[in-house]
């Protein structure tokens, strides 16, 4: 494993909390022998992360979508920025670069992002690890909405614990340096 995906919000959150751990995740990522492959924005958690990667002399490949290049204010400095057309191919892109995946706080965006490959990790499609960085227990929620998933029968308990999850930077990095995937056949 050398390559991890970071998804996050553009936006920094009302806690900075969300922004400080951004950056702790960015240092744990090269103290632990990571490059960083994200959506190539400078604000919100987004630019945290990667600030905190350059900040410490690590490597950090930028995806953007043409559309977003100003909105989301395209980062100049990085080690590599890859403008692409769609958000398909922004994401198609850091899925090819990563071999793993770890979900910051952030809104539907990184939800959809962080979904779409889960899903594929259940599919088969590869076996990479699939991380919530569970800071500030933002995404309890959705280990609940899991549960109620489970419970009716739309979602296998094995999918669930596909999902590396922890509220430390460097206990969650730990985990996926570990991880052993399995694919679970549905039908």
């Amino acid at each position: 494993m050398k390559t991890i995906a970071v998804y996050c919000g553009s936006s920094k959150g009302i806690d900075p909390i969300y922004m400080e751990e951004a950056k702790k995740l960015g240092k744990v990522l090269v103290d632990n022998g990571f490059d960083l492959v994200y959506g190539g924005a400078t604000v919100g958690c987004m630019g945290a992360v990667a600030d905190a990667v350059m900040e410490v002399g690590g490597k950090v490949i930028g995806v953007i979508p043409e559309k977003l290049k100003n909105v989301e204010i395209a980062h100049q400095q990085l080690s590599e920025l890859h403008v692409v057309r769609t958000m398909h191919e922004r994401k198609a892109l850091m899925a090819e670069f990563a071999d793993g995946f770890i979900a910051l706080p952030g809104g539907s965006g990184t939800l959809e992002e962080w979904f779409e490959v889960f899903t594929w990790a259940q599919l088969g499609y590869h076996n990479k690890p699939c991380a919530l960085l569970n800071i500030n227990d933002y995404y309890s929620p959705i280990l609940t909405l899991f549960d109620h998933m489970i419970e009716q029968g739309f979602v296998k308990k094995e999918y669930k614990e596909l999902i590396v999850i922890d509220e430390d930077s460097k206990e969650l990095v730990n985990k996926l340096m570990t991880y052993e995937g399995a694919y679970i056949h549905k039908w």
